[in-house]
C-alpha cells in the first residue's frame, strides 16, 4: 500500500517484519505471542497465548469470564467465530423484575453471561493451531503464577475501578475480587508486581483438558456452586450446553477495499453500513469540515439504526443484507446536507475489551478480540481460580417486543468487533479498535483514513478521533484541531473537547504488502501498547 504524507505527525513509527508481527495494548502479551510463534507456533497460536496472556496482564478490560470474537485469515480464505456466550436458561424478564429491576442491571449477579473466551481458544487451536493448547497457555501462566510488574495505563484504570468498586460492592458477593485485584487493600501501583495463583491453576486446567474443564469439570462445578450461594442464574448447564459458533464474515466493498466484519449479534455492520452511506457523499479531503461533517453524519444515521435493530439475526427485525443494501445506504445518505441531523431510527421496508492482531510468514493473520464488558465486569470473582465473570446481560432490554429482548439462551446485542481488509481477494490485513461503542466509529475512522488519505498504520491509529454520542452530541479528542472544532458548531454539531483520550478507543492493525510479504504494523499510542516482531 503507497502512503501520501501529510502535516499531521504521528507519535511513533509504523513497525516492518517479515517473520511474524504482534500488535496488542500490552507489551508482555504481545512478547508472550512472540514467544509461541518462535517455538513453532502460527499467527492463530500466537492470538491464543496473546489472548490468555491479556487476562492475566490487563485484567481491566477482559478475563477468562468473557466473551471472544475473532476473523481468521487462513490459505485464502476469510473465516468467522462468534464466541459471544447466551443468557442462562432460568434468566428471564420476569425474574430480573422480580428481584426489584426495572432495566438490566451493570454489576452483580444478574447480568452473567455464559463466558465464550476460553472455548474460543480450544476452538481456534483445535481447528487451526500448530502447538498443543498446554504449549500456547505457557506464557501466560507464567504470569500469573511469578507476577509482572504494573504498566502506567494498566495502574490508571485499575486504581479507577477500585475507587469506584469500593464505594459499589458492599455485599459479600464481591469480596472475591477485593481478595484477588486488591489483596494489600488497594489497587497495586505502576511497577508494582502483581500475580495471582488462583489464574494460574485455571489457565492450567483449561490448557489440560482443551477448555473442557471450564465447561463440564471442576471449574464449571465451582461456578456452579458459587452462582447459587448468593442467587446467580449461570449454572452447570448453562456451560455445559455451550459451543462457539463459526459464521461467515459480513463485508461491503469501500472503494476497492473489501471491509469486512462478524456478522450480527456484534454491531461491526455498523461501520459497514456507516461507509456504506459515506461513499455516497462528495469526494473527501484529508482534515476538511465538509469532510468530516460527512463522516460524522453517515455514522450517527448507522448507528441510530444499529442500536435499533442489531440483537440476535433471527431476531432482527430487518436483514443484515438489507442494511448493507446500496438501496439502504441510498435513502440514509440522500438525508445528510450541511446541518448537523438530529437522527430518526430507518423507517423499515415492509414485508470494558482488549484487541490484539497477529502475522505470520505462512500468510496467516488473526484478527481477535475479548472482553469482560465495562473494565472487570460484573464484579463477581469466582473465589480461588481468578475468573471475573463478564456482564454482558446488562444490554438486554426487559422491554416486550424490543429486537434485543432479554430471552434464555439468546445472545446480546455485543459490543467487540474484530475487523479485517482485504483487496482483490487477497489479505491486507487485520485491525480492530476496542472500546465499547467507540469500536465500530474506531473501525469506520481506521478504513477512511487508511483507504482516503493514505495514511501508514501508525500515523491512521494516532490521528485524534471523533465518537457521535447521541442526537447531535459529538466529542473529540483534545488533539482535535481547533478550527475544525468551530466549523462543526457552525454546521449544527454540539461538540466537546474530552479531558484526555481515553474513552476514544485503543487500535492495532497489521497490514502485509501483497508482493513482498513484509508487515506493517500500528500500535495503541493511547495505552501501553507494543509490537512485537521477528
Amino acid at each position: 500500500m503507497d502512503y501520501l504524507y501529510h502535516p499531521y505527525q504521528s507519535k511513533r513509527h509504523t513497525v516492518f517484519a517479515r517473520k511474524g508481527m504482534v500488535t496488542t495494548s500490552q507489551p508482555l502479551a504481545a512478547n508472550a505471542g512472540l514467544e509461541i510463534m518462535q517455538k513453532g507456533g502460527n499467527a492463530i497460536d500466537a492470538a491464543i497465548a496473546t489472548a490468555a496472556a491479556l487476562t492475566v496482564v490487563e485484567p481491566t478490560s477482559n478475563g477468562i469470564g468473557g466473551d471472544a470474537f475473532a476473523l481468521v485469515w487462513v490459505k485464502d480464505k476469510l473465516y468467522g467465530l462468534n464466541a459471544s456466550g447466551p443468557a442462562p436458561a432460568t434468566l428471564t424478564p420476569e425474574a430480573v423484575k422480580v428481584l426489584g429491576h426495572d432495566k438490566m442491571p451493570v454489576h452483580g449477579m444478574v447480568p452473567i453471561t455464559v463466558p465464550g473466551a476460553p472455548a474460543a481458544w480450544a476452538e481456534l487451536s483445535q481447528r487451526f493451531g500448530k502447538l498443543p493448547l498446554k504449549e500456547v497457555l505457557a506464557p501466560a501462566i507464567r504470569y500469573a503464577e511469578e507476577g509482572y510488574p504494573l504498566t502506567p495505563i494498566l495502574a490508571k484504570y485499575w486504581g479507577f475501578a477500585y475507587k469506584k468498586y469500593k464505594e459499589l460492592f458492599t455485599g459479600d458477593e464481591f469480596k472475591a475480587w477485593f481478595d484477588t485485584f486488591a489483596p494489600n487493600g488497594r489497587a497495586p501501583e505502576v511497577g508494582e508486581m502483581w500475580s495471582s495463583p488462583g489464574h494460574a491453576k485455571t489457565l492450567r486446567a483449561i490448557a489440560a483438558t482443551d477448555a473442557r474443564d471450564f465447561y463440564e469439570g471442576e471449574i464449571a462445578n465451582q461456578i456452579d456452586t458459587y452462582m447459587k450461594k448468593y442467587g446467580g442464574f449461570l449454572s452447570k448447564e448453562d456451560l455445559a450446553a455451550y459451543k462457539p459458533e463459526w459464521v461467515e464474515p459480513i463485508s461491503v466493498n469501500y472503494k476497492g477495499y473489501d471491509v469486512w466484519e462478524i456478522p450480527p449479534n456484534g454491531h461491526g455492520m455498523v461501520a459497514l453500513m456507516a461507509l456504506n452511506i459515506y461513499k455516497k457523499q462528495s469526494k473527501p479531503q484529508w482534515q476538511s469540515v465538509q469532510a468530516l461533517h460527512e463522516q460524522i453524519e453517515s455514522m450517527k444515521l448507522a448507528f441510530t439504526d444499529g442500536k435499533a435493530f442489531i440483537t440476535e439475526e433471527a431476531d432482527m427485525p430487518v436483514e443484515t443484507a438489507h442494511l448493507l443494501s446500496e438501496e439502504y445506504a441510498e435513502k440514509r445518505s440522500a438525508l445528510i446536507g450541511d446541518e448537523a441531523l438530529d437522527p430518526q431510527v430507518y423507517d423499515l421496508p415492509k414485508g470494558g475489551t482488549v484487541y490484539l492482531a497477529t502475522a505470520d510468514e505462512e500468510g496467516n493473520m488473526v484478527s481477535f478480540i475479548q472482553s469482560n464488558y465495562m473494565g472487570f465486569g460484573s464484579g463477581i470473582v469466582v473465589p480461588g481460580t481468578g475468573i471475573g465473570l463478564q456482564n454482558r446481560g446488562h444490554d438486554f432490554s426487559l422491554e416486550e417486543g424490543h429486537p434485543n429482548v432479554l430471552k434464555p439462551g439468546k445472545r446480546t446485542y455485543h459490543t467487540i468487533i474484530p475487523g479485517f481488509l482485504s483487496k482483490d481477494g487477497q489479505a491486507v490485513g487485520p485491525f480492530g479498535v476496542m472500546g465499547g461503542y467507540m469500536q465500530p466509529q474506531g473501525h469506520y475512522q481506521v478504513v477512511l483514513n487508511t483507504v482516503d488519505f493514505l495514511l501508514n498504520p501508525q500515523a491512521t491509529l494516532d490521528v485524534p478521533r471523533w465518537q457521535w454520542m447521541a442526537g447531535k452530541k459529538v466529542v473529540v479528542e483534545p488533539e482535535f484541531p481547533n478550527h475544525l472544532v468551530q466549523a462543526l458548531i457552525r454546521k449544527g454539531h454540539d461538540i466537546t473537547v474530552a479531558a484526555d483520550g481515553g474513552s476514544f478507543g485503543r487500535g492495532q492493525i497489521i497490514w502485509r504488502d501483497p508482493v513482498t510479504g513484509v508487515l506493517q504494523g500500528g500500535t495503541e499510542s493511547r495505552t501501553d501498547g507494543a509490537i512485537a516482531v521477528w
